[in-house]
């Protein structure tokens, strides 16, 4: 056999090597959100696409709509009991049974979503992660970074705290206990029933997320009042939720090429999340929204009633307690950095242009 046989052979059996090295996945994946909502819907489906691409079609997670496969809010427990491989949601949805899944998934007054990319990735939130979860049988790989919610759609104008006493308000995560501490009457529903429940008067006001996921649901058809900034939601964190025992038993490949293409996905998601928010502001004022931020007094308030439930959750639950104080050390320890390294958000203003 001659020299260009023996290379002809060896390339074609590194070839055949590599091609059966790629396992082969196919994982239907139900999100908790639909794919028509921006940044915050369709970040999974760009995800999977991109997955496919890099693998050659070997790697395949195919979404699924809320409710069609599995309930919108419970991709956790059927993740974790096995009934399916992997699923799409953001973490706090089951912050009932896993306590410091809340702060992962938004922590008020906490971490911002650069912030906390860092944190995940280089200040020990990982680890963390890992430890609250696996116990559960599940493995989250955060595949998803939004910018800050809006802090509400009200019918009626809110000039002090006073003013939420009494108000029937969905809320989700660890926010919606805050909110409590201010006599309002909180729930949680899908994204998919605020409209209707607040043109019936069921809701008196809602938060759910960005103000182009707002504008999408309608909400300032119902709510003339719109406030900001999303103290409770600084970051809006999703994690592809994947069964312990089906990731312990890929390969390191397989396991890096999702590792890979989900961090691809946080870019994707805070860079679309913040290109479109602006203008979206624009035209909520352009229709008529009365777009308003809380006062000074107000968010000193909710930040009292913040310190409050939160050390109160801290002391309660071990690996809340954990989390919450990594991630406020990690927070002060970029204090200077952040006001001293950056131009404030509102210097063009202050210096009047």
């Amino acid at each position: 056999m001659n020299k260009l046989m023996i290379t002809t052979a060896l390339t074609a059996s590194l070839v055949a090597g590599a091609a059966t090295a790629q396992e082969r996945i196919r994982w239907q994946v139900p999100m908790s959100f639909a794919s028509t909502l921006t940044a915050l819907g369709d970040t999974m489906p760009w995800v999977a696409d991109q997955l496919r691409a890099v693998s050659g079609g070997e790697i395949d997670l195919r979404t699924a709509e809320p409710g069609a496969v599995v309930p919108a809010l419970s991709i956790f427990e059927n993740v974790s009991e096995g009934n399916i491989d992997a699923g799409y949601s953001w973490m706090g949805y089951e912050w009932g049974t896993v306590p410091a899944s809340a702060l992962f998934g938004a922590t008020p007054f906490g971490l911002e979503s650069i912030e906390f990319l860092a944190w995940m990735t280089h200040h020990g939130g990982q680890e963390l992660l890992e430890e609250t979860f696996h116990p559960y049988n599940v493995h989250p790989v955060l595949c998803g970074t939004i910018s800050p919610e809006t802090a509400g759609w009200f019918r009626n104008e809110v000039n002090t705290a006073e003013d939420l006493q009494g108000l029937r308000f969905r809320a989700a995560g660890v926010g919606g206990e805050i909110f409590q501490e201010f006599g309002m009457s909180v729930t949680i529903m899908p994204g998919g029933e605020l409209y209707q429940a607040l043109e019936t008067g069921t809701l008196d006001a809602t938060e759910f997320s960005l103000p182009t996921v707002d504008e999408q649901l309608g909400f300032y058809q119902v709510a003339p009042y719109l406030y900001l900034p999303g103290w409770h939601q600084p970051s809006t964190n999703q994690f592809l939720y994947i069964n312990l025992d089906v990731w312990n038993g890929l390969g390191d490949q397989t396991k890096a090429m999702i590792e890979t293409t989900c961090m691809a996905g946080n870019a994707y998601s805070i860079a679309r999340a913040e290109a479109l928010q602006g203008a979206a502001i624009k035209r909520f004022q352009e229709q008529g929204t009365n777009v308003r931020t809380y006062t000074d007094e107000q968010i000193a308030a909710f930040r009292e009633a913040a310190i409050t439930v939160l050390g109160a959750w801290s002391e309660r639950d071990e690996m809340f307690g954990k989390v919450y104080s990594s991630m406020m050390a990690y927070q002060e320890e970029l204090r200077p950095w952040k006001e001293m390294g950056y131009l404030p958000r509102d210097w063009q203003t202050r210096i009047g242009e």
